[in-house]
């Protein structure tokens, strides 16, 4: 069975109180384009991140809000900026380096939430059962093509609100000259 492959460019998640810190008060995020998740969209809005050494414009937002602010990059968006955030799944912040976030209303400077998100794959319960593997276990994927290769520590994450698809960040999708929409062979 085939894993439908998602590559996601830099983004940052943000609660409700920064969406307001950063473009008013009551202000909400106006969908763009669905993802690959049920519910989950790229926004129109974007930001500014910025450290002592660097700054990326138009970073996406994606929505909907969250309960906590998380700015994924890439490495190389990493060195861009002169940080070095640990590669964690989405919502473990903890020791990750902070950053200052523009947007056209105002700025905020959070402590931690710069991170390399962990290449995961999103299935349900059923999924799961077909594929033989259980949350939070790392398997290998094989994609095709001319820069055909095996990503391995590739983590699980179960929940019946989730539909098929790996997540990698660009920086992998260039290594194994891959796209959205490509697909990958589970190796267990």
């Amino acid at each position: 069975m085939h894993i439908p492959i998602g590559v996601s460019n830099r983004h940052i998640h943000l609660t409700k109180e920064d969406v307001e810190k950063l473009f008013g008060d009551h202000y909400e995020l106006t969908s763009k384009k669905e993802l690959s998740q049920p519910g989950e969209f790229a926004a129109e809005e974007t930001v500014t991140i910025r450290t002592d050494k660097s700054e990326i414009s138009r970073v996406r937002i994606l929505g909907p809000i969250r309960t906590l602010t998380q700015i994924e990059i890439s490495k190389t968006d990493a060195r861009q900026l002169g940080i070095n955030p640990p590669i964690r799944p989405s919502g473990k912040i903890e020791g990750t380096p902070g950053i200052t976030i523009i947007g056209p209303k105002g700025e905020i400077t959070i402590d931690k939430g710069v991170i390399i998100a962990e290449r995961h794959i999103h299935m349900t319960h059923q999924d799961a059962e077909s594929f033989g593997v259980s949350d939070g276990q790392y398997v290998s994927v094989k994609t095709k093509g001319e820069r055909e290769l095996i990503f391995h520590k590739v983590l699980i994450r179960v929940k019946d609100t989730y539909a098929l698809d790996m997540h990698i960040d660009t920086d992998e999708a260039n290594a194994a000259g891959i796209q959205t929409g490509d697909k990958g062979k589970l190796i267990k």
